[in-house]
């Protein structure tokens, strides 16, 4: 096996509020770590009690860039200004392309009283920034799992395993890795991630030793990785985390709110075509 990507960074993330007062912790897209290119944000959500949750994130619009949603539990409904709907349940995935633009809600509905789940933000390339929007909505069922050695496991939501179990989602932009995985006490997992791509780990349950030099990487954590063409990951206990990387642009950001493009004039055109109807 080639050399392992080590920890850069290991972020804690920040307490935060969005939508209808929904409560989340922010990983990506704060003073800590501004973007990991191509991705402009991660959110995570877990709670048991509504008042967390409830308001949901009612009609707001997207320009420019794909939101991924994903859920370990509780349902979220999508509805859109193209009439576009839809619900995501536990294990589900949803990844849309805003494009040119839509107006969207995602709404909680109650499960059990428990909603979790993350929120990934993609850049898109300047060429595909006003393309039409859609969506590529996945139903846990259809997304396939990779049963390993030592009993954990993989969810392949996107990108390709070494055993060669492929992930649903298409994107031919950033041609991205996204794995849930989960090992049993002292696993160990070895896997080759491109090593042009960035990547990062975040631990969802349990405690991970990482690379080589066995940096400990803890619940809620997010470990950014150096550069190489392997992740090498030992579960310290029964452990569950995301494995995501993808390609970077390389192209300036400008960020306007609910909008992603590359120049500041692209950001306030955006706003003017939000104000004039035009989305």
């Amino acid at each position: 096996m080639n050399a392992v990507r080590e920890v850069k960074q290991v972020i804690n993330g920040l307490a935060a509020s969005d939508g209808d007062g929904v409560q989340l912790t922010r990983l990506i897209g704060t003073p800590y770590l501004d973007m990991l290119d191509p991705f402009l944000m991660l959110d995570a959500f877990s709670s048991d009690q509504a008042q967390d949750y409830i308001g949901g994130f009612p009609d707001h619009p997207h320009r420019g860039f794909e939101t991924v949603t994903y859920m370990l539990a509780g349902k979220m409904r999508h509805r859109d200004n193209l009439g576009n709907e839809g619900v995501i349940a536990k294990g589900d995935v949803q990844w849309m392309s805003a494009g040119k633009g839509v107006i969207h809600s995602e709404m909680p509905e109650q499960e059990d009283g428990l909603l979790a789940g993350f929120q990934l933000w993609v850049n898109l390339p300047a060429s595909a920034k006003m393309s039409a929007p859609k969506y590529q909505e996945i139903k846990s069922n259809d997304i396939a799992i990779e049963a390993l050695a030592g009993g954990g496991q993989i969810k392949v939501i996107a990108g390709e395993t070494q055993q060669g179990t492929k992930g649903v989602i298409q994107n031919d932009f950033v041609s991205p890795t996204y794995w849930d995985v989960s090992l049993t006490e002292n696993e160990v997992l070895t896997q080759g991630v491109d090593k042009n791509h960035n990547a990062f780990i975040y631990v969802v349950d349990g405690s991970l030793a990482i690379g080589k030099q066995q940096t400990r990487v803890n619940q809620g954590q997010l470990a950014v990785l150096t550069a190489a063409q392997a992740i090498e990951v030992t579960s310290l206990q029964a452990s569950r985390f995301l494995v995501i990387a993808g390609k970077p642009l390389n192209e300036p950001v400008a960020r306007g709110g609910p909008f992603v493009m590359n120049t500041r004039e692209e950001i306030n055109q955006a706003f003017h075509d939000y104000q004039a109807g035009q989305f």
